[in-house]
């Protein structure tokens, strides 16, 4: 990194493409990295274009050096190029043969595994590659991801065996199955991890009445969120705009200031605001939510539904399918309110770039103030002034509820004992924890 704008990589040699038409097995060059970011860049309708709007060309200086130029300072630019999301590698040649992408058979990387079967909604079929580039990996000859859309058949074959995992998305025990999993399976492997990400409620906060400050703050203090926890998640946290999980950049809920009381259960006071906004007699509101993301966030936007009623607030709830409910709530083409979850935060960048930055963030919030500290912490190098930045704009948002945070809870991931060398992490590479791990039976 000569300057805060040009990183220079300098590629792993030997990496090869799966020895599969059109690429052949042949070696991952600097030519493939400048043709993926091109790609990125200018690819029409591209939804995590703006993840890298800092970058301004890629240029190959030798078959295994590529330079990174960007139009300003970022640092986060390294994180943001791991983010398992749109930033993998692709060849040229699978491109050129399968457009979009979209087919099964253009599968082809330089991972630990080559898939061999896809069937829609049933499973996918991994075969070992033999030319990994880390020597001996991975272990296992043969991988079978399930789909199993019922979470009570998923638990069932866990328990009989049938899985080597947990049957959850990330591999994790719902916590309301978790205690009678344990006393029944006690020589499982069980772990506990914090979330990196939570459930919120977004709101329309260029209309009314949620563009009114007291209406927002009401709502928030309107929610039971440890209740929520008691009765859907069993264990959590209540959550700010940075979940607990990453926790060198996440403050306290009693660190946020004049913000930390609307995370407070107090629905007096929600009343009362309403009233001072002119909702005396109360209002009413759509709330958009979507089964897709598992039934317990349905278990909980109903309790959410209650407690608004208890304040006077009537949310007449909207279910979407999960393909609808991405394509338009996610968006932000929603009216009034919408339950859903927060992404995940590997960095401090990205929930408030996710939530508050991007062009479809889901409150459509504008707030100038939040916006020149979000730039001036992805411009400052030095890591304990960044984190003033960061803490600063947990207290802006805390106090101004553009979203209302509800909680993050602890996911546990369990496997078999005869699964070594695994642990949960949260990410969806699951080729890579695949890779290491062994089965010793």
């Amino acid at each position: 990194m000569p300057n805060e704008t040009t990183y220079l990589f300098h590629l792993r040699q030997g990496v090869h493409w799966h020895n599969k038409p059109p690429v052949n097995g042949r070696e991952l060059v600097a030519e493939d990295v400048k043709f993926t970011f091109d790609r990125f860049l200018t690819m029409p309708g591209n939804p995590s274009r703006e993840l890298l709007e800092a970058l301004d060309r890629v240029e190959v200086m030798d078959r295994y050096t590529v330079k990174f130029l960007l139009h300003e300072p970022f640092v986060w630019f390294l994180d943001t190029l791991a983010v398992m999301s749109g930033m993998v590698i692709i060849a040229p040649e699978v491109v050129e043969q399968f457009g979009d992408l979209k087919k099964p058979e253009s599968a082809i990387g330089t991972g630990p595994f080559l898939l061999e079967h896809y069937e829609p909604n049933v499973k996918s079929v991994f075969t070992r590659n033999p030319t990994y580039f880390h020597d001996g990996q991975p272990y296992v000859d043969r991988v079978e991801w399930l789909v199993i859309e019922d979470a009570s058949t998923g638990l069932a074959m866990y328990r009989a065996g049938q899985l080597d995992c947990g049957p959850m998305e990330l591999w994790v025990v719902r916590q309301p199955d978790l205690e009678a999993l344990q006393k029944s399976r006690p020589h499982l492997r069980y772990q506990d991890c914090q979330s990196l990400g939570g459930s919120m409620l977004a709101l329309r906060t260029d209309q009314p009445p949620f563009n009114d400050v007291r209406v927002r703050r009401a709502i928030s203090m309107a929610i039971d969120r440890q209740g929520l926890i008691a009765a859907v998640w069993g264990r959590g946290q209540p959550t700010p705009a940075i979940a607990p999980g990453l926790t060198a950049w996440s403050l306290p809920i009693d660190q946020l200031g004049a913000g930390a009381q609307y995370y407070q259960y107090n629905p007096q006071e929600a009343r009362r605001l309403l009233a001072e906004a002119g909702f005396a007699r109360g209002l009413q509101t759509p709330l958009a939510a979507t089964g897709g993301i598992g039934m317990d966030h349905l278990d909980a936007v109903q309790l959410i539904q209650r407690s608004l009623k208890d304040v006077g607030i009537t949310a007449e709830l909207k279910l979407q399918e999960f393909g609808a409910y991405s394509a338009t709530t996610n968006q932000g083409k929603f009216e009034g309110l919408a339950y859903g979850r927060f992404p995940l935060a590997w960095t401090a960048d990205q929930p408030f770039f996710n939530t508050y930055i991007r062009q479809e963030n889901m409150s459509h919030v504008n707030a100038p103030a939040l916006t020149a500290m979000f730039k001036a912490q992805r411009r400052t190098q030095d890591v304990e002034a960044r984190k003033h930045i960061v803490f600063d704009m947990q207290r802006y948002a805390a106090e101004q509820q553009y979203y209302i945070y509800l909680i993050s809870p602890i996911y546990t991931a369990s496997w078999q004992p005869y699964v070594k060398n695994y642990a949960l992490h949260f990410t969806q590479d699951y080729g890579g924890r695949v890779a290491a791990l062994w089965l010793d039976r």
